[in-house]
């Protein structure tokens, strides 16, 4: 299945599969996400899902069920 995945605050739109995994998805996008130890516990790429869930994007996989899934980014000047 494929859904819509929106970046914030670039409002960058690709197309993409459930499972896949989210920084996947936000490379092909040219989505810029930090990351440290890819395997969640730095934090380095925590991002926010739109219904206000705070996710790791190295250990996060889209999700079913959903249409479109709107990708909020922190900006953290230590990454």
């Amino acid at each position: 299945m494929t859904m819509q995945i929106n970046f914030l605050p670039d409002d960058i739109t690709v197309n993409a599969e459930v499972g896949e995994p989210l920084l996947d998805v936000a490379e092909r996008a040219g989505v810029s996400i930090p990351t440290g130890c890819l395997m969640g516990t730095c934090h380095a790429c925590t991002v926010e899902l739109d219904d206000g869930e705070i996710v790791r994007a190295c250990i996060t996989a889209v999700p079913p069920n959903k249409d479109k899934l709107t990708i909020h980014l922190f900006s953290d000047p230590t990454w």
